[in-house]
């Protein structure tokens, strides 16, 4: 597969990049800011073609067979409107989209094949399709919390990822997450609501991420846990997701659930 990366230079673009080439896909085009504009792909991404990294997100879709997005939320609708565009499939791996940004890709996806995914972790989605499921049995008697912690540089909060567990609870609870959701306790005076499902930010160090889903009820609680000590985890998923796109068709916005058959 040759593949193209919005966000080349950064963290997570160098690791999806030098795996990709591990796993056998060709790495022919990449887009980033400011002075890594200009750079040879190569000098930052190891075993990349030797071409010039641009500016322009439209040339890589113009190049790759398939083009991977870990940026920011605001330029995900204009990249998933290139891939129908230049009819190419689409990862959106940036985390906190809002649900204005999925329903705007699923309209897209019917085009061309979008995946989204805020982290390709096995264990995270495996910990979703938990949290959903206990959530369906336990009832709203017990109260759920999500408690995330991440390195002191991360911008979004909640995190994409408590994001993705929280609504997995809601489906659980057939509720309505926006309507339900607590995601900060400053200047709420009483006693906490029934039913409504919380969210905990804490930011540090250089913490990969770590995130709990807590049931607690009267007389026990469970608590469910996920910690990732490796951003290969990530990077892991995203070579999955490779593998697996170029046999699907457009017609909804996939995710991971529907990568690993969850």
């Amino acid at each position: 597969m040759r593949v193209g990366i919005i966000g080349c230079c950064g963290r997570m673009g160098k690791m999806i990049g030098e795996m990709a080439v591990k796993n056998g896909h060709e790495v022919v085009a990449g887009s980033d800011r400011g002075d890594n504009v200009g750079k040879i792909l190569s000098s930052v991404i190891n075993g990349a073609n030797h071409t010039k990294i641009v500016d322009n997100s439209e040339d890589v879709f113009k190049i790759a067979d398939f083009v991977i997005d870990f940026t920011v939320i605001d330029v995900a609708i204009f990249h998933g409107e290139l891939a129908v565009k230049y009819k190419k499939p689409l990862l959106v791996g940036t985390t906190g989209l809002k649900e204005e940004h999925y329903a705007g890709l699923e309209k897209l996806a019917k085009d061309t094949v979008i995946v989204t995914s805020a982290n390709a972790s096995l264990g995270v989605n495996i910990l979703k399709s938990f949290v959903k499921k206990l959530a369906s049995i336990l009832d709203s008697s017990y109260d759920i919390e999500i408690v995330e912690m991440h390195h002191r540089n991360k911008v979004d909060s909640p995190s994409g990822t408590a994001l993705i567990l929280g609504k997995a609870a809601a489906e659980g609870r057939q509720i309505n997450l926006d309507e339900m959701a607590i995601k900060e306790r400053d200047g709420i005076i009483g006693k906490r609501e029934e039913g409504k499902i919380g969210f905990a930010t804490l930011r540090g160090g250089d913490v990969i991420g770590d995130h709990t889903v807590i049931f607690a009820g009267n007389g026990e609680r469970i608590e469910l846990t996920h910690k990732a000590t490796s951003r290969e985890l990530f990077v892991t998923g995203v070579m999955k997701i490779i593998s697996w796109v170029k046999d699907v068709k457009p017609g909804k916005l996939y995710g991971m659930d529907d990568v690993l058959g969850l």
